[in-house]
Formats: C-alpha cells, sequence, structure tokens
C-alpha cells in the first residue's frame, strides 16, 4: 500500500502493475482510491467501516474498471456518496450484494472481470471474454443471475457443441475472432463458467452454482506432429514466401517458433533485453506459466543475430506501427501452410512437433519439459508413447549382444 497521493489522469496513467494487488489511496478523498491488479487492470475502489467504532469490520468495494463510464470525476462523485453513507452508519458492499442479486449475467460478467480475475494472465482474460462474449451473452446475458439454472447451463453446452452460437466478433487486439462451437469450445467454456459462478457464490451473488453436477464433454487436445517431411515442406514454403518479400516478422517469427518450441506469444513479444547471446539462452520475465528460461538452439541465435544487427527498437519483431510488438503471424501462418500442404495445422503444433522431435531422439520427459517450460510433469506426459522408439531401439541392440553370448539364437 502506497503513501496517499491526490489521484489525478497523470497518477492513475503511472500507476503500474506488481506481483500483487496495488492499491493508490487518494489524498483529497479519505477512502477512496486506484487498484491495480497484477495483469494491469485498474478499477476505483472506497475502503470504510460498516458501522461505528474502531471495532467496526472494514469493508473495501469496487466502484467500476477505469474507463468509460466510470472516469475520474464520476468515480469520485459515487465515491463521496458511498462514504457519505458508511459515515451515517450504512455499509454500502452489503446493500449492492443484496441489490446484485437481481443483476443479469451480462452485468455480473463486467464485476467478474473487474474484480475476480487478479490471479489470470492478460491473454487468458482476453480469450474468457471472447468465449464470454461469443457464445454466453447471446443466450444468457440477459438472465438474472440468481435465475439461472443447471438445466440452462447444460443448454448452453449442447448449443456450443451443434455449433448455434458460432459467431464472428471484432476483437480488440487482434482482429476477427471466430467461435465456431463445437465440443471441446463447449466444453472450455463451461468450465470458465464453473469458475465465474464460483466466484459469485462466494460474493454472496447467488445460494447454489449451477454449473455444479453438470457432466462436460471429454476435453480433447488436438495433438498434430509434422514430419520430417512436413517440415521440409514448411521450410521451402517460408524460403519462398522470403523471396517473394513478404513479411519477414512472421516469416521469422514462424522460424523461431519450430525452432524453440516456445509458445507464439513468447515469440511475438520477445525483447532484445531478454536474450542472453553469450550463453544462448532467453530469460521470459513473465510467461503462460510465470518466469521461464530457455535454451536457443544454433540455427535459432544464428537467426537472432542477424535480426539483432539491423535492429533498433526493444522488441526483436516489433510493430509495423506504433512502439509494440509485431502480432500479424496468423495471416503468415496461414498462408505457408497452405502452400506447404498443411491445411488444418494449427501454429501451436509447431510446439507439440518441437517436443515430439526430442522424444523421439531420445531425450528425457524431464529435459523436454524443462525446455517448454510446463509448470507440472503430467503436461509433457502426453509425448511419452513417442519416447517408446529409441527404448526399443536400445532394447533390441542390447537383447541382440546378450542373446549372441548366451547363443540364444542357435537354441
Amino acid at each position: 500500500m502506497t503513501d496517499p497521493v491526490k489521484l489525478t489522469q497523470r497518477t492513475i496513467n503511472a500507476a503500474e502493475a506488481e506481483a500483487s494487488n496495488l492499491f493508490v489511496w487518494d489524498s483529497d478523498l479519505q477512502g477512496f482510491g486506484l487498484r491495480v491488479t497484477p495483469s494491469g487492470v485498474k478499477s476505483f475502489v472506497v475502503q470504510y467501516r460498516a458501522g461505528y467504532g474502531r471495532g467496526a469490520p472494514t469493508r473495501r468495494m469496487t466502484i467500476g474498471r477505469y474507463g468509460s463510464p466510470w472516469t475520474l470525476d464520476a468515480a469520485r462523485k459515487e465515491a463521496r456518496l458511498l462514504l457519505a453513507q458508511a459515515a451515517q452508519g450504512g455499509d454500502p458492499a452489503k446493500a449492492r450484494q443484496v441489490d446484485s442479486r437481481q443483476m443479469t449475467f451480462a452485468e455480473f460478467a463486467d464485476v467478474y472481470f473487474a474484480e475476480g480475475c487478479a490471479t489470470k494472465k492478460a491473454d487468458t482474460i482476453r480469450y474468457d471474454r471472447a468465449r464470454v462474449e461469443g457464445h454466453v451473452k447471446p443466450m444468457l446475458g440477459n438472465m438474472k443471475i440468481g435465475s439461472i439454472t443447471r438445466t440452462d447451463i447444460e443448454r448452453l453446452m449442447r448449443s456450443i457443441a451443434e455449433g448455434r452460437t458460432a459467431a464472428r466478433l471484432k476483437a480488440k487486439t487482434r482482429g476477427q475472432s471466430n467461435f465456431r462451437g463445437g465440443k471441446t469450445a463447449a466444453t472450455r467454456t463451461v468450465g470458465l463458467l464453473q469458475g465465474m459462478f464460483t466466484f459469485a457464490e462466494a460474493r454472496g451473488l447467488i445460494a447454489n452454482n449451477p454449473t455444479r453436477g453438470v457432466k462436460r464433454y471429454a476435453d480433447t487436445k488436438r495433438e498434430r506432429f509434422l514430419s520430417g517431411a512436413e517440415m521440409a515442406a514448411l521450410g521451402l514454403a517460408l524460403r519462398e514466401m522470403h523471396d517473394e518479400g513478404r513479411n519477414e516478422n512472421g516469416i521469422d517469427v514462424i522460424r523461431l517458433l519450430a525452432l524453440s518450441g516456445a509458445r507464439r506469444a513468447e515469440i511475438e513479444r520477445l525483447r532484445w533485453e531478454e536474450i542472453d547471446f553469450d550463453r544462448g539462452l532467453v530469460r521470459l520475465k513473465d510467461s503462460k506459466t510465470g518466469a521461464k528460461t530457455f535454451p536457443l538452439a544454433p540455427a535459432a541465435l544464428q537467426l537472432l543475430v542477424a535480426r539483432k544487427l539491423t535492429s533498433s527498437t526493444p522488441y526483436v519483431f516489433p510493430a509495423a506501427r506504433g512502439d509494440g510488438s509485431f502480432n500479424g503471424t496468423g495471416k503468415i501462418w496461414r498462408e505457408a501452410r497452405s502452400r506447404a500442404g498443411l491445411e488444418g495445422v494449427r501454429i501451436h503444433d509447431l510446439r507439440h512437433t518441437f517436443a515430439s522431435f526430442g522424444a523421439s531422439s531420445g531425450f528425457g520427459l524431464p529435459v523436454i519439459g524443462a525446455i517448454l517450460g510446463h509448470s507440472q510433469a503430467t503436461t509433457t506426459q502426453r509425448y511419452a508413447h513417442l519416447a517408446n522408439d529409441p527404448l526399443r531401439l536400445a532394447a533390441n541392440r542390447i537383447g541382440d549382444e546378450i542373446a549372441g553370448h548366451l547363443g540364444a539364437a542357435s537354441r
């Protein structure tokens, strides 16, 4: 908690996310402040005592997320009203809790994304928002949160699985987002809803979690491993596109993904300061699983050295406009896979392919998991069956040698 300062647009914009929630309290209006979550979400809050005397419990409630409609002036005005109610012995948070039982799911979703996602990564929140907007709100958005039942959740799940909620939305950061539905989408959306309604139940907004007892479809993971011939076809397609002057950022991102097994966001947002050229390492300050270090193969290091010679930005792959990082790999990938005859292959399958090549070459799963940055050994276990070939080869060679000594072949 920081010392109180006067809340202005400048102090709000200057407030940066930390490892835990950061609170910036206003020096002009005691109890009014700004909260910044670890993911960077900024919201206005009030803090007060519910009742009289020092023994009264302290309450903290969210006014709303910074931005329209909650500008600094609007939030300060609302804070004065709430703090005035508390000064007269009222409890605004409790009053809101009672009223919020009548809020619609769409209204509740706004509360959840403002207050219930402090431990989630920014990308995860973006995908969760997209699922809610694309699949859930069309069916449940106008329903009162307290009236939603298990039957409603099961009906929603079937609708998503059958593609009846399919839509195409304008995403805020990466162009168009497709919502084609299917059983996997249905399962993951219900999983998200379980977390959302658990949050609602903990806040006292609902009496029972309507997702409890819902039997979801099996969440089958799509694992596609490219063969050596397919990787060669992809390499040829990338060389052709390079010779034609296509986007060099996208081409090199794809190459680096194939050579490192890293996640797309890790490479697209890679900064020069995160690369240790002397030791051939990448040290990410943050990733899907937190801080992460992974080694670079000589070919990957050579690619980065060549780019460094002509770079003048903090990002390895800078955006075409502005100061951010490149995020147009998807378009280049779709063209490259089409040329290579790899329709249906996802860019994330390059990560699976990296792991499959490692497993088939006889490297242990802990080693592969460490390179990929898996936080749990069970995540790497999916590649266990690919390690059978080198084990069988070793067993065959050992068995043949022992059989020769035993004379087993002449039995």
